[in-house]
């Protein structure tokens, strides 16, 4: 979604922490980059060489998405796996918690929420490279990457199951006044009455899309934005990256691309690059609903802060067209069910 808000440089006290621990190569403030809404990213040069910074917003204690240090736990799990991440360099415990990174050369767009008469043949074979990158992700054993997340200085989560992610975005979605969720207390039930067996589990993104893989051309070069990253059913990585294919899923927020590939041919791409099934292909109807949900909730969660006056945007005034139709696509994939 766009943001209407410019942010500030990061705290004179932060920079010097970074800087004392980068070394002598490191000059300059930590300049600002947009991002998204869990911490804070900043830029700073160190050695010549430009590096980001994420830090846990002042004031905040570091759970949730401000807990930066565990998003640094599981990129360097992943750092030699063959998942373009981007390299942690170094990282600061003491309150406020920040770690630094590489900076990744390359673009990320979201082609169904920034619709453009051109590169409709770019966007397509983006999603289709991003689907081998999530192919590849979800290959990367589950052993190797909770010792990884521990070597790191981590704590590995717990293995969530389809009914925790549902519960999950249940909460969410009871937190949305139910004037701008129509549909949502039967679709609830519906997928809370049908819910599939666990798949063996991987790492899970949790916000896995175009909008969050930096790209060079057609090539990925990092994957961003580890806020919610978990261990749990890859279907749930498939379901949510899904819900991006359809510009028509986001009236008055987004538009239709042609050409772009649909949800089957990316499941597609995704099985051939992870190299077997890995128990994806059941209940793929019911993940697809779910993704609908999850991003209804989240939109519904983002109006109504805005509305309560704690996170003042009004292009969030946009949304409620696009949180009716996710809840009536998702009831009608359960329609059309023929399980």
């Amino acid at each position: 979604m766009p943001r209407t808000h410019t942010p500030a440089d990061a705290d004179p006290q932060l920079a010097a922490r970074v800087r004392a621990e980068l070394g002598a190569g490191a000059a300059g403030p930590l300049t600002a980059l947009e991002g998204g809404r869990s911490g804070l990213t900043y830029r700073i040069d160190a050695g010549g060489m430009p590096l980001v910074v994420k830090a846990v917003p002042p004031g905040r204690e570091p759970v949730g998405r401000h807990d930066v240090l565990r998003q640094s736990h599981v990129l360097s799990a992943l750092a030699g796996s063959g998942v373009p991440v981007p390299a942690v360099v170094a990282r600061g415990d003491e309150a406020p918690a920040w770690f630094a990174m590489d900076f990744a050369q390359g673009t990320a767009s979201e082609p169904v929420l920034e619709p453009s008469d051109t590169d409709h043949v770019l966007g397509r074979l983006r999603m289709l490279a991003a689907a081998r990158v999530l192919g590849a992700l979800h290959a990367v054993p589950v052993d190797r990457l909770v010792a990884g997340v521990v070597r790191a200085g981590g704590v590995p989560p717990e293995v969530a199951g389809p009914a925790d992610e549902l519960a999950r975005w249940t909460r969410t979605m009871h937190a949305v006044p139910a004037g701008i969720r129509p549909g949502a207390a039967e679709l609830l039930d519906r997928l809370a009455a049908t819910v599939p067996e666990p798949a063996p589990p991987v790492l899970v993104h949790g916000d896995f899309r175009l909008g969050n893989l930096l790209c060079t051309g057609t090539t990925p070069t990092a994957l961003v934005d580890w806020e919610i990253w978990g261990l749990g059913d890859p279907r749930v990585d498939l379901g949510w990256f899904g819900v991006f294919t359809d510009g028509a899923l986001f009236p008055g927020v987004g538009g239709v691309v042609s050409g772009l590939p649909d949800e089957d041919e990316l499941d597609d791409a995704y099985r051939a690059a992870r190299g077997h099934d890995g128990g994806t292909a059941a209940g793929t109807t019911w993940f697809r609903a779910l993704g609908r949900l999850k991003m209804a909730a989240i939109m519904g969660h983002n109006l109504r802060r805005h509305r309560e006056g704690r996170h003042h945007d009004p292009v969030q005034e946009q949304l409620p067209p696009t949180i009716r139709a996710l809840i009536g696509s998702a009831a009608a994939l359960l329609d059309r069910d023929p399980s």
